[in-house]
């Protein structure tokens, strides 16, 4: 993707949209200069140029709140950025989801749980199991979820429905958090599957 013209206005910076890759939901509005806009595509996390304080500033480095980039999108004009993220908590420094004073929930309860799950690893809660399953490393992540997997392979040999939708949640909970542990999300292996479905229809 080509850069955007950051030498069109004087002050060098270009107005940047932030919107939830998931939910669609705009959450913010912000501005990158050239350094800014290098430093978030090698981090991966969004750096704006703070007009105020005239400087770079990491989004989420007081709060851990960080947007993490999914996309990257260039308008027309080449003099605006649209930046899909995945947000680790609420953006608005009010503590709203978004600085628009809108909800920024999804009907899906897998992304809201991978949200939860991905604000346990950026920030430890005492007494939260999933911090302490972090604090203990992918092998013990890992070998939760293979546990899981057999309780799971044992209960469908049994006629008992109610545990096997119980392990069955066990066993996607303890997925979910691996594949954070990994740096991904579900969507990335959703992405995966549409694939291979476009390959095996033709598509």
């Amino acid at each position: 993707m080509s850069k955007p013209y950051f030498n069109k206005y004087p002050d060098g910076l270009v107005p940047v949209i932030i919107q939830d890759q998931t939910t669609g939901k705009v959450l913010m509005l912000g501005y990158m200069n050239e350094e800014a806009y290098g430093q978030t595509i090698n981090d991966e996390k969004v750096v704006f140029f703070s007009r105020e304080r005239q400087k770079l500033w990491t989004k989420g480095e007081t709060s851990s709140n960080f947007l993490f980039v999914k996309e990257i999108h260039l308008d027309c004009d080449k003099d605006c950025l649209l930046i899909k993220v995945n947000p680790a908590g609420p953006v608005c420094h009010t503590g709203s989801d978004t600085c628009f004073g809108e909800s920024n929930s999804n009907n899906n309860f897998l992304i809201t749980l991978e949200k939860v799950i991905q604000q346990r690893k950026l920030q430890a809660v005492p007494g939260s199991y999933v911090s302490s399953l972090f604090s203990k490393g992918i092998n013990k992540i890992a070998q939760k979820v293979g546990e899981e997997a057999v309780e799971l392979v044992i209960e469908a040999k049994d006629n008992d429905i109610e545990l096997f939708k119980n392990e069955a949640a066990d066993l996607l909970f303890h997925y979910l958090v691996l594949l954070r542990a990994k740096g991904l999300e579900i969507n990335d292996i959703t992405q995966i599957l549409k694939s291979r479905h476009s390959k095996e229809s033709g598509e």
